[in-house]
């Protein structure tokens, strides 16, 4: 028995006021096989598709389905069955519902596939009861079922981030291909863990260890000089202690002969 879906209140977002305006440049290009495209226009759709799901930094070669472009350039699929195909692809299974926990999957989904953020905690909480009971595929098919999904982009539109810019507005929301994939959760953690270990690092006393040992042999580099700057400074003082010895011995002998010889004169000066 699968449960159902839990209640939660709409917000008022951008996508849910009604627009009188007259369509510019700042609104989003739709993309869509109602007017029978031509094979150059499929091929458009198909990168728009591929934009709206998997963003700029995803769009890959390896991540592209080859079978569901054929598909869907022969008709025997519709644009809906390709967004289908995408998300339960194991490229975007492994880059998004792999590397994410379900909270922020569930964000991704709905920003990708109904083209809007989601209302509170409550839709959140909602839909990650949906996918741990029923399973990726499930969580899916319900997304793409749903009265908003049929009623906003039907079978045949590609979906996309609807009124990102208002008349009034002199800048519009920011893009979701430009949020950062991870949570707030997942920042907070980072931030936690780099403030911990900065404290860590100005608390802890510097290790021994990583001094280096004096006892430790020279490394060639080193023993290829003549000398290092505290020998050259040990024996230039010592060389300087000698010098001065070496000066006051001298002095001490000139003295005594000055001494010697005073008393020579004075000896032959009272003989005579």
């Amino acid at each position: 028995m699968s449960l159902p879906l839990l209640e939660y209140t709409p917000m008022s977002q951008n996508q849910r006021v009604a627009g009188f305006e007259v369509p510019g440049d700042e609104q989003p290009r739709i993309f869509t096989t109602e007017n029978l495209p031509s094979p150059n226009e499929i091929a458009t759709i198909i990168d728009a598709a591929y934009l709206q799901i998997f963003h700029e930094q995803q769009m890959l070669v390896a991540n592209r389905q080859a079978t569901l472009e054929s598909q869907l350039k022969a008709r025997q699929i519709t644009v809906k069955d390709f967004i289908r195909g995408l998300i339960l692809s194991d490229s975007f299974r492994r880059l998004n519902y792999d590397a994410n926990n379900n909270y922020r999957f569930i964000e991704l989904c709905f920003q990708r596939v109904l083209g809007r953020q989601v209302y509170n905690e409550r839709e959140t909480l909602a839909w990650s009861i949906v996918l741990a009971t029923k399973g990726l595929q499930g969580f899916i098919d319900e997304l793409l079922n749903t009265d908003e999904y049929l009623e906003t982009f039907g079978e045949d539109t590609v979906p996309y981030q609807r009124r990102r810019i208002l008349p009034q507005q002199e800048i519009g929301e920011l893009t979701f291909a430009h949020v950062t994939r991870f949570g707030e959760e997942f920042r907070d953690s980072i931030a936690r863990t780099s403030r911990s270990s900065g404290v860590a690092r100005r608390s802890s006393p510097p290790s021994r260890s990583s001094a280096p040992s004096r006892s430790s042999a020279p490394s060639r580099s080193n023993t290829s000089r003549p000398s290092t700057p505290s020998r050259v400074t040990s024996s230039a003082s010592s060389s300087s202690e000698e010098s001065g010895s070496y000066t006051g011995l001298i002095a001490a002998i000139l003295i005594g002969f000055g001494a010697l010889s005073g008393v020579i004169i004075a000896s032959f000066v009272i003989g005579s």
